[in-house]
């Protein structure tokens, strides 16, 4: 209440400002600042449109417009007040922020070259997104462009007779470029025209004239298909070409002779070089050197990290072991671009972001947090909650040293500086004789032999009054993912690289409902997260009574849901301030909106005395 008499005063102040000089761009902006705060959103763009009118060139309103049209759910009408903060201001880091936030589950209805640009200078930054969560929104704005719609429909013809013109279209697209060199792309249409380039590129190798073009576009491609882990089948045609073009490229090099990169980037297309015996042996130049580095050089970079990264204790258990095989075969997920934190915040900003209610103010005062990752994987939620929290130290634990190889690679290459990685089993963490004030871990509980054995181990390295988060696997939001792994299971299909792409070749082709909602999954697109997604060692599902019953058993409190997305919808129906910490209530929305936790349940909890 206090903090409400506070705006109402800032209101009257403004207002009475404005009385004086009613032309003051900036007293508008603020005044509009402060209604937004009130929750009054419709007024507050009045009053940044009336700062606008005064000021044209005013980059913060506009960024602000694009946040208050955000939580109005206008998304076309935000990207559009952001794209104009940007035009204004193009190094503006809010704006870059908020249009990836806005990007985030978008469908775009309309064309917009300019737009394309802007998303292009997102994805240039590095570390503002994580490209995978506005790739879709990305191909859903290239879906417009007249080229890529005739490229799609020739992709259609069982071959591609002749692909200089479709990859010549295709380089027109820097958006689509870029997106192909970072992140699996998560489009049928499009995986099927990159499958039959991929092939009309090997196959007619001898026929096409090399050029600046060609050679940029191969590279890409061979990118595309290194970070969805080779997902896409070949055929019997293809595998000898493939050995026979590998032979040639050995018998050059054993004459002192260097390939054609037009021949390395085909192979590089279907195999990473460094499966490749003659792959070191290759002069580097510049039509070779993205793809050498991805596949040679950081590989090789990371093999040599191995044996430097710190181990607990020898893993014994039977399913961490299991799990651990499987990941160091794939690590999860392979990624080049994220998104961090460029201003750190305190724990206390950081709860009144994410709206979290604690049961202990205490943890509030901590100004240097002792953060534990129990299973970081490849490094993305590492380096992400390391960037979060001002002034934070990280020990990141995984079963997986090639996934704390790929993560120690990663935080070294972003300059990252307050993480230390350790090979670890979440069982033997007592053996560290530590508590933090801060454990998170997000998909990991779900894939031991008991969870709650699990989640009681992290409860004891948890300072009491420290937070947790935790992330879960739905149980109704994943009920046509249990089915296809039943499938899976009775048929006796494999986990080896052919038998997923063999059985995902016939989900494709499916018309049934389960087999089609699998594809709306990102996790479809890629090898290892195909695998984490259908075909892992282990896996237990949740419900939110279940989670509740933990929580109680273990000196839990519930603390409030991270995704402000679905808070947000959830707040619609639940408009009491309390709602949002009612797991009950949140049982009744989510028996309403079965698919709500899709991806998981990520919550924040505290322990209590």
């Amino acid at each position: 209440a206090a903090q409400l008499g506070k705006l109402d005063e800032a209101v009257l102040a403004f207002k009475k400002a404005l009385s004086i000089k009613p032309d003051d761009a900036q007293a508008h902006y603020n005044l509009g600042n402060v209604i937004k705060n009130q929750g009054k959103l419709e007024e507050a763009m009045e009053t940044y449109k009336k700062a606008l009118s005064i000021k044209p060139d005013y980059a913060d309103a506009y960024l602000n417009m694009g946040v208050t049209l955000k939580e109005q759910g206008k998304l076309d009408e935000a990207i559009v007040a952001s794209h104009e903060a940007l035009s204004i201001k193009p190094d503006y880091a809010e704006a870059y922020n908020n249009m990836g936030n806005i990007l985030t589950g978008l469908t775009f209805s309309k064309p917009s070259r300019e737009i394309h640009k802007t998303i292009v200078s997102l994805l240039d930054r590095k570390t503002y997104v994580r490209p995978k969560d506005i790739v879709s929104a990305a191909i859903s704005l290239l879906k417009f462009e007249p080229g890529l719609q005739k490229c799609l429909q020739l992709a259609d013809n069982e071959v591609i007779e002749g692909p200089e013109d479709i990859i010549s279209e295709l380089s027109e697209l820097s958006l689509l470029v870029k997106l192909m060199s970072i992140c699996p792309i998560p489009d049928l249409g499009l995986e099927n025209l990159f499958r039959k380039l991929r092939s009309s590129l090997l196959l007619s190798i001898s026929d096409i004239t090399s050029s600046s073009e060609l050679l940029s576009f191969q590279s890409v491609l061979a990118l595309q298909c290194f970070t969805n882990e080779y997902i896409y089948n070949s055929t019997e045609e293809e595998e000898e070409a493939i050995v026979a073009l590998s032979k040639i490229v050995k018998k050059s090099l054993d004459k002192k002779k260097q390939p054609s990169p037009q021949i390395v980037l085909a192979l590089a297309s279907y195999k990473a070089l460094n499966q490749y015996e003659w792959s070191n042996s290759l002069l580097v130049n510049d039509e070779i050197e993205d793809v050498f580095t991805r596949q040679v050089a950081e590989p090789n970079q990371e093999a040599k990290l191995k044996p430097l990264l710190p181990l607990l204790d020898n893993i014994t258990d039977e399913v961490s072991s299991k799990v651990r095989d499987q990941y160091e075969e794939s690590p999860y997920p392979r990624w080049v671009n994220t998104g961090f934190s460029s201003k750190p915040m305190s724990i206390s900003k950081t709860v009144e972001a994410v709206k979290l209610k604690l049961h202990n103010d205490k943890i509030t005062e901590v100004e240097k947090p002792e953060i534990l990752i129990a299973g970081c994987g490849t490094g993305q939620h590492s380096i992400g909650t390391a960037s979060r929290f001002k002034d934070s130290k990280v020990l990141a634990i995984d079963l997986s040293l090639s996934s704390l190889a790929y993560a120690k690679r990663k935080t070294e290459e972003l300059g990252v500086e307050n993480i230390e990685y350790m090979q670890a089993d979440i069982l033997d963490l007592g053996k560290l004789e530590r508590q933090f004030d801060i454990v998170e871990s997000a998909g990991v509980l779900h894939h031991m032999d008991d969870p709650e054995a699990g989640w009681k181990v992290l409860t004891d390295c948890l300072k009491p009054g420290g937070l947790m988060k935790i992330g879960l696997y739905s149980e109704l939001a994943r009920q046509h993912i249990v089915k296809i792994r039943k499938e899976i299971s009775d048929a006796g299909i494999g986990s080896s690289d052919e038998e997923m792409k063999s059985f995902r070749d016939t989900i494709i082709v499916s018309e049934k409902d389960h087999h089609e909602r699998i594809l709306i999954s990102s996790d479809f697109y890629s090898l290892s997260e195909l695998k984490d997604l259908l075909f892992h060692i282990q896996e237990h599902s949740f419900t939110i009574p279940l989670i509740k019953h933990y929580l109680d058993k273990l000196g839990l409190k519930f603390c409030g849901f991270e995704r402000k997305q679905i808070v947000s919808h959830f707040t619609q129906t639940n408009k009491a301030k309390k709602d949002p910490y009612d797991l009950d209530k949140w049982r009744a929305y989510e028996e309403a909106n079965p698919r709500a936790f899709a991806g998981m349940y990520q919550f924040w909890c505290q322990k209590v005395g």
